[in-house]
């Protein structure tokens, strides 16, 4: 089994692992900032670009929030501006009008919890790319897996991978080189059917981090 973070449209690296059925969500962990939790890495015509899920920010008396519990923010129209960058940076790419019908409706009705959209995000791709999702999830914290490999060090945005993805034909890649280990979306939008073997062709391990 694999033990992994929900995270907002993952990328490369999450997904290649996540394209086992042998995965077992992460639930009861607490939420930490500036991580993959909420948000995601494109390329637009201006280079690597963060799209941020905004949250509203509630602790207990100890000064932790469990991320299961974790609300989105919808007072700011955040939904909108995702979609408008994802459609400005991938209209010419060669899948996006394949997927749109797919991803544009999550992006259209206000989400709760930030958790639960991400295993939307996750299972629409999944969708798109007619494989399974897993549905398991742990029922308490797992300081230290046993009998599991343990992936959660990708939902870090901060983390180095010593992990490198092959190159593949990007919508800027002319402007501003290749970028590796972009969301997801990425990858979909580039290669389409394609990317169920580019991911199976990625091995990342434990130890990669």
């Amino acid at each position: 089994m694999k033990l992994l973070h929900p995270t907002y449209f993952p990328n490369i690296a999450s997904f290649s692992v996540l394209l086992s059925d042998d995965i077992t969500w992460e639930a009861f962990d607490n939420y930490q900032k500036q991580t993959f939790r909420n948000r995601t890495h494109i390329c637009t015509d201006r280079g690597l670009h963060v799209l941020s899920i905004p949250i509203a920010h509630t602790k207990d008396d100890s000064g932790r929030q469990s991320y299961q519990n974790v609300k989105v923010d919808n007072t700011y129209p955040w939904q909108r501006q995702h979609w408008r960058t994802l459609e400005t940076a991938y209209r010419t790419s060669p899948f996006f009008e394949y997927y749109e019908d797919d991803i544009r409706p999550l992006y259209e009705a206000n989400q709760e919890f930030l958790m639960d959209f991400n295993l939307k995000t996750i299972a629409t791709v999944c969708q798109c790319l007619q494989i399974e999702i897993s549905a398991h999830r742990t029922k308490e914290y797992i300081r230290e897996p046993q009998d599991m490999l343990d992936f959660r060090f990708l939902a870090n945005a901060k983390k180095v991978l010593d992990f490198k993805t092959p190159e593949y034909v990007q919508v800027f890649g002319d402007r501003h080189g290749f970028i590796p280990n972009l969301s997801i979306l990425d990858l979909l939008f580039n290669l389409g059917p394609e990317s169920i073997a580019y991911l199976k062709n990625l091995v990342l391990k434990p130890s990669h981090a």
